[in-house]
């Protein structure tokens, strides 16, 4: 983990940007709100929350256990950016 803080509008507009780029082919007109569920709203299937987690990864610098696979962690904008900061900040995620 470096030591550049990462804010909670940082995370969110970089996810934003790469749902947009790479699960809506770069249109904008499915909109969702940050608390929309990625599932629920066809924004991203099963086999795009594994490019979702490898895209967190290599961007934070993370490692995300198996256990943290859970749509409380992954399935919104609001789910991946307070997960992002709980990994970021030494937080263990999975006994929340």
């Amino acid at each position: 983990m470096s030591d550049t803080v990462v804010k909670s509008n940082e995370v969110k507009t970089a996810l934003k940007g790469f749902i947009v780029s790479n699960f809506l082919f770069g249109q904008g007109s499915l909109k969702f709100d940050d608390a929309d569920s990625f599932l629920e709203k066809g924004i991203i299937d099963s086999t795009g929350i594994l490019e979702l987690i490898s895209y967190l990864e290599e961007t934070y610098t993370i490692n995300i256990e198996d256990d943290e696979l859970i749509p409380e962690n992954l399935d919104s904008v609001n789910a991946v950016d307070a997960f992002v900061l709980r990994k970021l900040n030494g937080e263990d995620s999975a006994n929340r």
